[in-house]
């Protein structure tokens, strides 16, 4: 992996785990040597990114614990889908997405769909379109919630119904056997269902371990969505199921850190037919 490459991907990852790593961590990780990651912090100390301590580093952002947790959660599983979410965008471009530990990911990849208009009710991912020149963010206004660290509400809801976009990338809390996708708040359900109906294409963000999860309020349905971009691991039987609904992507994972993620994986379509494809 390239120099720059490594420093994008070890600041992304202090980003979502946001404690203390040490050389030994991130050498395994990236697998590489110590002497190579040393290298790496020194530059990331000069960028300003990191903080250097004793044996390792932190990042210099600071986010809610909630939303630490969060990110930190199958964060493999979730850059796999942002990496590939964002290769759903076209340069030019005005795209929504909602705020979310998934969505997150693909605000860490969209440099190279530039030029390009993102609105967000997300306050995370500042930090980082802030660093593409290419891409202009605007962020929705609305009542703080501290925990996730995003704007939502009523002002949020109003914003919206004056806009219209390209597409808009929305995550869900679980997914069930009817294709019925769940959030655990009825204010969140609330603005995802306006988000939806202000575009013309629709994804769904939701790695396999959203299916079957726990979740209390119902936001919509499968088939409200053009794509649902998810990871490897559903049985067949669901992949089938779900794709007579939407388009199911299962996102390529890497088995390490190299340049991109393998091309390797399925995607099944609305007929219900199962591929290999990229």
């Amino acid at each position: 992996m390239k120099p720059d490459k490594r420093h994008y991907e070890i600041a992304s990852f202090l980003r979502a785990i946001q404690r203390e790593v040490t050389v030994e961590e991130l050498a395994a990780q990236f697998a590489t040597s110590p002497i190579t990651i040393r290298r790496d912090l020194d530059a990331l100390v000069e960028e300003g990114v990191i903080l250097r301590t004793y044996g390792g580093c932190i990042i210099r952002t600071e986010l809610s614990t909630m939303f630490q947790q969060q990110l930190a959660h199958n964060f493999r599983l979730k850059q796999a889908i942002g990496f590939s979410a964002a290769e759903q965008v076209r340069a030019g471009e005005t795209i929504l997405f909602a705020d979310g530990s998934t969505t997150f990911h693909l605000a860490s990849n969209l440099e190279s769909r530039a030029p390009l208009t993102v609105v967000t009710n997300s306050i995370a991912v500042i930090p980082e379109i802030s660093r593409f020149r290419g891409v202009q963010l605007e962020i929705l206004g609305g009542a703080y919630n501290r925990d996730t660290n995003f704007l939502g509400g009523s002002m949020a809801e109003r914003l919206l119904e004056m806009r219209y976009f390209d597409a808009v990338f929305v995550g869900a809390d679980a997914v069930d056997e009817e294709g019925q996708c769940m959030v655990s708040s009825p204010d969140v359900a609330r603005l995802t269902q306006v988000m939806l109906r202000r575009a013309n294409r629709r994804f769904l963000l939701a790695d396999h371990t959203k299916v079957g999860a726990q979740a209390t309020v119902v936001y919509g349905k499968l088939s409200d969505f053009d794509m649902w971009i998810t990871t490897r691991g559903m049985a067949q039987g669901q992949l089938d199921r779900y794709g007579k609904m939407t388009t199911v992507k299962e996102a390529a994972q890497p088995n390490g850190l190299s340049e991109e993620p393998e091309t390797s994986a399925r995607t099944a379509g609305r007929n219900g037919r199962a591929r290999n494809g990229h």
